[in-house]
């Protein structure tokens, strides 16, 4: 039974493991791929990824326990899905050998990540857009007039500023009691001059000044300490001690 399980676990070995990303794993069907398909590229997949690019139809097919036709009706419509590509390719002697290649299926699915996120940005974003108007009108205590929409527009469409600086900025005309756009421009206009281009700048630059005025605080303490106390002069000892002897 030890001798026949230690075969067992060789044989395991010897066949090795095939890594996939998750990413496919978990969006191939929106890829186009059903369940065959998707077992189909990875049989191919655990062959290439073992060193062989090419492997006959009908190993293939035995993999899988179909027939050689079902699995070449399969081949063909990954390809038409432009999913996968075969490609002849040249080797160091020069010898042309075909391979499979699923560089389209890569692509695809990066292409579909890519525009998940864009919409996810974008909805993100249209609620930070959003809270710009909302916040500015509660604020103010009133509607904003078409004017004032356009300016917002224009600082976040044009200017491209952070509607989180936005709301910052809009801070900061709350505490000075100027319920004004022409005020939150003139501050988003301050920090542009000072390249300050998010809340988090904002906070870095607020932090600074704190630290600088602290320093400046305890240098004038210190200062003041010293104005408190007489001079005290500076002998040369040495000298005094010498008149002294003369004397």
């Amino acid at each position: 039974m030890g001798a026949k399980m230690d075969k067992i676990f060789q044989t395991y070995l010897q066949e090795g493991q095939m890594t996939i990303s998750n990413l496919i794993l978990h969006n191939y069907h929106s890829l186009g791929m059903d369940d065959s398909e998707f077992v189909l590229y990875l049989q191919i997949d655990s062959f290439i990824q073992k060193g062989e690019p090419f492997p006959a139809i009908e190993k293939i097919a035995d993999k899988m326990g179909k027939s050689a036709a079902e699995v070449y009706q399969m081949l063909h419509r990954l390809i038409e899905k432009k999913l996968m590509e075969i490609k002849t390719i040249s080797d160091e002697d020069g010898k042309k050998h075909d391979v499979y290649r699923f560089d389209l299926l890569l692509e695809k699915m990066l292409t579909k990540e890519q525009q998940r996120e864009e919409v996810k940005f974008d909805a993100e974003n249209k609620v930070s857009r959003d809270k710009v108007f909302s916040s500015i009108e509660v604020e103010f205590g009133r509607s904003l007039s078409p004017i004032e929409l356009e300016t917002i527009n224009l600082w976040l469409g044009e200017d491209h500023y952070d509607p989180g600086l936005i709301l910052l900025a809009l801070r900061e005309a709350v505490l000075n009691q100027a319920y004004s756009l022409k005020y939150i421009d003139r501050v988003l206009l301050s920090w542009e001059r000072q390249h300050i281009k998010t809340a988090q700048d904002v906070q870095r630059e607020k932090q600074k000044m704190r630290q600088r005025k602290q320093i400046d605080f305890s240098n004038n303490k210190q200062n003041q300490r010293r104005g408190d106390k007489p001079d005290i002069p500076l002998y040369h000892w040495s000298d005094s001690s010498q008149n002294g002897d003369d004397e």
